[in-house]
């Protein structure tokens, strides 16, 4: 059930205090609103009396909010976003739904990409919008309903579908091996190259190997496939994952940078809140997803 009426203030005046709040001034933010300056302050000055709260500070030069303001305000953006956002959604695609999805970049070219095309032809309904996150984030503040999840089981507050293991080896350019039978030890000394989101992958592969090592620096990527050319153009040795470089393997543009056999640092999952009501379309998605995976 909705608050009652009188703690509801309208959209007009949440969007003049938002845009005060940013802007500084009630003339900046009737810009932005195309409304009048007046316009503006009375929606400042309706949305005070309704809540019984000072929020504006007022002097010659500035509008600013005052700390119960500053508050409110960050909870009305988010409202105001989210509801944006599901006007985008219900705009996109009136007739079924949508899906907000958070993908990893590499992940969603090599190995999800591929196969959206089943997907929306079993289910026109369906519109997917991808964006890319790197790290886990609030789905409270985040306008997505599921995310792609590396790693371990360490997401709070959401549940899991296992995808795939991952598996990396330590491959670099055919140039930079050395010339006798290449062992680990080798890499101790080499350039190693980085992704900044697995800062400890290079320790837990040694680690694996029986040659634990501490404190290996070197070059650091965002992004798997930035760091997979400067292997290709002999920067370093990088520990990449089987899956996005077999086609760089058998081009011998990578070689195997030593024998040891290939470690897993973590797996794949589609992860969603704990918190909402499941939609359609994200039930559709998971359940397509787990079609794959037989």
């Amino acid at each position: 059930m909705l608050a009652p009426r009188r703690f509801l203030p309208s959209i007009s005046s949440l969007l003049a205090l938002e845009a005060v709040d940013r802007l500084g001034s009630a003339s900046a933010a009737a810009d932005e609103l195309s409304l009048t300056q007046s316009a503006v302050s009375r929606q400042l000055k309706a949305v005070e009396e309704q809540l019984g709260v000072a929020l504006i500070q007022r002097d010659q030069m500035r509008l600013q909010l005052t700390p119960a303001g500053k508050e409110y305000v960050e909870t009305a953006r988010t409202a105001l976003q989210q509801l944006a956002q599901a006007s985008l959604k219900l705009k996109a695609n009136p007739s079924g739904g949508s899906l907000q999805l958070s993908i990893l970049p590499a992940f969603g070219m090599h190995w999800l990409a591929p196969r959206l095309q089943d997907f929306a032809q079993r289910h026109p309904e369906v519109t997917m919008n991808l964006s890319t996150r790197l790290k886990p984030f609030d789905f409270g503040t985040e306008p997505f309903d599921a995310a792609i999840h590396f790693g371990q089981r360490d997401w709070t507050g959401v549940n899991y579908l296992p995808i795939m293991r991952e598996e990396v080896l330590p491959v670099c350019a055919p140039a930079l091996l050395p010339a006798k039978t290449p062992k680990v030890e080798w890499l101790v000394d080499a350039p190693l190259l980085h992704l900044d989101t697995r800062p400890d992958a290079w320790e837990r592969w040694f680690a694996a190997q029986g040659t634990p090592v501490e404190g290996v620096r070197g070059m650091l990527f965002d992004q798997f496939s930035t760091m997979i050319q400067a292997t290709i153009h002999g920067l370093g040795v990088a520990l990449l994952p089987s899956y996005l470089i077999s086609a760089e393997l058998e081009a011998g543009r990578l070689v195997p940078a030593c024998a040891a056999p290939p470690v897993s640092l973590g797996d794949y999952y589609l992860v969603w809140p704990q918190s909402r009501t499941e939609l359609t379309p994200l039930v559709s998605f998971r359940t397509w997803l787990q079609g794959q995976l037989t």
